[in-house]
């Protein structure tokens, strides 16, 4: 097995366990601390990518340039000067975030958040804490892009599941045991970022190659990467904008209840992440390298051989989440009221979140090219369209037009960001990446469609659930049989398989 194809799985496996540890604990914290207190984390879960703005960029370019220079033997010691020249800003930006949060609390607790239960003393011990968990989100972002340039992905999906079991589950046990308050479960969060904090910084330096002297900061290796940087800064700031925009409006358009029914049918959308984020973590790296090597053959190859799996990774389990979305929140909620309310916006959320995963590869391109500019571009353009568009739809339909606009955004980008991507990069190739999509989707929408008009919707939960894993592994057989990627590695299986027993 490939390195590639390790880092994938490796990412696959850590990815999909935090998604079930997710999954398998957010009835357990509403049934524990109640809707207003989830709403409580929804926000937070909104909010941890905003104040990640003032990464900088740090975390992408920390993971390009141990990429790029891992592939050059005499690079030893400028990696490790890089990595403590750029671990002493993310550390001071990461103290300055945990001030700036904690010092806004009492105004976000008194003047942004409606709750008709909470006390405001409550809310703001709450954004107090959460403030405290979003600086050290940072370093652990930033040491865990070094470990994902080193092509350590493996070891740093270990230290991810364990680090997410510990959360999850002692969050559960510190509701159950010591206090069921919304201020014990961000603490117990604060506990596990520190220790996660220890364990990343200690492996990515184990990690590094020996140096022919003692680390130093070197503000001269900050000439080489500050434009990547900050290009990559830009588009981020946007890109969080655009992504969180619906969830900060809604929190102040609506009740906080309401909110809590559009988080967690966020939270089910955004659970197709789990699925297109291991390839892209795993294929933006190699594709860095096949630049630097100039590799075109390598690199074209690669590059369709990763948007067939995209599109195998996504659609299926789009297809399923969109059409049987009532059913999946009934079974793992167990509250009709909260699937009767979110399972419309999980339909509209999950479309959206496809046709951004489906981007990740040409924006995987974009990055590993160092080219910035298109992607800043589009955001800022994006954005214009966007801000307006999610307040009227929201104003007249509700969470439904706030995720309606998510959906339109995505459309729209892939519209114009195909085309320009692929006219600078790898020309020719954007024919072939739209097939890519089309030729799987229409098989994977004519079976789950089948399967929605044979589903009984009086079934019992055992029964709904077996029928949906079924369907989704026809389509999924569906979309494989449709690659020629993978119709080519089943092939090469059969012949080894034959050459082996002869």
């Amino acid at each position: 097995m490939s390195l590639l194809t390790k880092n994938i799985a490796a990412n696959f496996a850590g990815s999909l366990w935090q998604a079930l540890m997710g999954l398998a604990f957010i009835p357990l914290y509403i049934r524990f601390m109640g809707i207003e207190c989830w709403g409580l984390i929804g926000l937070y879960t909104t909010l941890q990518p905003m104040f990640g703005l003032l990464d900088m960029g740090l975390s992408s370019t920390l993971n390009r340039e141990m990429a790029r220079l891992s592939v050059m033997p005499e690079k030893g010691q400028e990696m490790r000067n890089l990595v403590h020249t750029l671990e002493v800003f993310c550390w001071s930006v990461a103290l300055m975030l945990g001030v700036t949060a904690a010092s806004l609390s009492p105004y976000t607790a008194h003047h942004w958040i409606k709750a008709w239960e909470l006390p405001n003393d409550t809310i703001e011990q709450a954004l107090f804490l959460m403030g405290i968990i979003m600086a050290l989100q940072m370093p652990i972002g930033f040491y865990s892009g070094g470990l994902m340039g080193l092509q350590k992905q493996v070891l740093l999906n270990i230290i991810a599941v364990c680090m997410n079991t510990l959360r999850g589950a002692g969050a559960v046990l510190v509701l159950w045991l010591v206090s069921p308050t919304i201020q014990a479960f961000f603490t117990w969060q604060i506990v596990v970022s520190i220790t996660n904090v220890v364990f990343l910084a200690g492996f990515i330096w184990r990690s590094l190659p020996a140096g022919d002297s003692r680390t130093v900061f070197q503000r001269v290796l900050l000439k080489g990467v500050w434009r990547f940087a900050a290009g990559i800064s830009g588009i981020t700031v946007l890109a969080v904008i655009l992504t969180q925009l619906d969830k900060i409006i809604l929190s102040r358009m609506l009740p906080l209840e309401m909110f809590g029914y559009y988080t967690l049918a966020s939270v089910v959308a955004m659970s197709l992440s789990r699925l297109f984020g291991p390839v892209f973590l795993g294929i933006y790296p190699r594709l860095t390298q096949l630049i630097s090597l100039d590799d075109t053959e390598g690199l074209m190859r690669l590059y369709r051989q990763s948007s067939q799996i995209m599109s195998i990774v996504i659609l299926p389990a789009t297809a399923v989440l969109a059409l049987f979305s009532y059913e999946i929140l009934l079974v793992w909620t167990q509250n009709p009221t909260a699937a009767e309310n979110a399972h419309l916006l999980v339909s509209i959320l999950v479309c959206g979140t496809a046709v951004n995963g489906l981007m990740h590869l040409p924006y995987a391109l974009q990055l590993a090219s160092g080219w910035t500019r298109i992607g800043f571009n589009i955001n800022v353009f994006l954005i214009l369209i966007f801000l307006p568009a999610i307040i009227i739809l929201t104003k007249h339909y509700g969470s439904a037009g706030g995720a309606s606009a998510w959906l339109a955004l995505n459309l729209i980008y892939m519209i114009i960001g195909v085309p320009l991507t692929h006219r600078r990069l790898l020309k020719g190739e954007a024919t072939r990446w739209l097939c890519n999509i089309l030729f799987p989707l229409a098989s994977i929408l004519a079976i789950v469609s089948v399967g929605h008009n044979l589903y009984k919707s009086n079934s019992p939960p055992r029964a709904a659930v077996a029928f949906v894993a079924i369907t989704f592994l026809c389509a999924l057989f569906s979309a494989g049989l449709s690659s020629s990627h993978i119709r080519e590695m089943i092939k090469n299986r059969l012949r080894w398989g034959s050459s082996s027993q002869s």
